[in-house]
């Protein structure tokens, strides 16, 4: 599940938030050693007294994502220690209920929800 950042400030691509509020959306803290979440730190510095979020999905292997029309910022979780490239979905193509095909690019540049169940 992503973590949205609401009330923040973006800075020359980064975005930086207050430490009381990266904790209470992260669950993270900051301590001497870092951002920690239990027993595990990752080495980030304060800048100006505030969390560097693109360092910490950097350092931590995140996905960040930017929605420039509502100002969202949502942090995703650990990806296996490979963050996400991009937020954008490879082409992908499944049929209807009547069996016409139905490519998922020709939503391009609307935002959809993509739901999938599986039963195991």
């Amino acid at each position: 599940m992503s973590t949205p950042f609401a009330m923040t400030t973006a800075i020359f691509g980064s975005l930086f938030t207050e430490p009381a509020m990266f904790e209470r959306l992260t669950g993270w803290s900051v301590k001497p050693e870092g951002l920690c979440s239990g027993e595990r730190c990752v080495p980030i510095a304060l800048r100006d007294g505030h969390v560097d979020v693109r360092a910490f999905a950097d350092q931590s292997a995140r996905a960040l994502v930017h929605d420039a029309e509502s100002g969202l910022w949502a942090l995703g979780p650990e990806s296996g220690g490979h963050a996400l490239a991009s937020a954008d979905l490879p082409e992908l193509e499944l049929p209807t209920v009547d069996g016409t095909p139905f490519r998922v690019s020709s939503l391009r540049g609307t935002k959809v929800l993509l739901v999938a169940w599986a039963s195991w």
